[in-house]
């Protein structure tokens, strides 16, 4: 069993940056990822990462602003978001999963966390 707990999400102003954290319980996983959901939309994957960081995947829309990483020895996930925009205003959510893929599907995620709020205002 694992439990993942997000945290780390605010209101910020747009061009400003955030860091959001996902604490993870339980056994390692072999991927992470981040989605997001914003309101009267469809959850959305956002970033993706190995189990010792060495191979990373992001969207389109956030490649170049966003970044993943882990800290093993802390078993906490981490996404730093730079360059925020109101379009990236939404849930946020940590999910683990048996595979790293390059397009990471919510269908195919093992363990959800409860998500962290972000609100980007213009």
């Amino acid at each position: 069993q694992v439990q993942l707990v997000e945290s780390g999400g605010r209101l910020v102003q747009a061009g400003g940056s955030l860091r959001l954290s996902c604490a993870a319980s339980g056994r390692t996983m072999p991927a992470m990822n981040w989605f997001r959901q914003a309101p009267g939309k469809e959850r959305e994957f956002v970033a993706s990462i190995n189990w010792n960081g060495g191979i990373t995947y992001y969207a389109d829309s956030v490649k170049g602003r966003f970044t993943i990483s882990r800290d093993n020895a802390k078993n906490t996930y981490y996404l730093q978001m730079i360059s925020l925009k109101p379009e990236d205003t939404a849930g946020y959510y940590c999910a683990a999963s048996r595979l790293l893929s390059t397009w990471p599907r919510p269908e195919d995620m093992e363990y959800w966390g409860k998500g962290t709020l972000v609100t980007v205002s213009s």
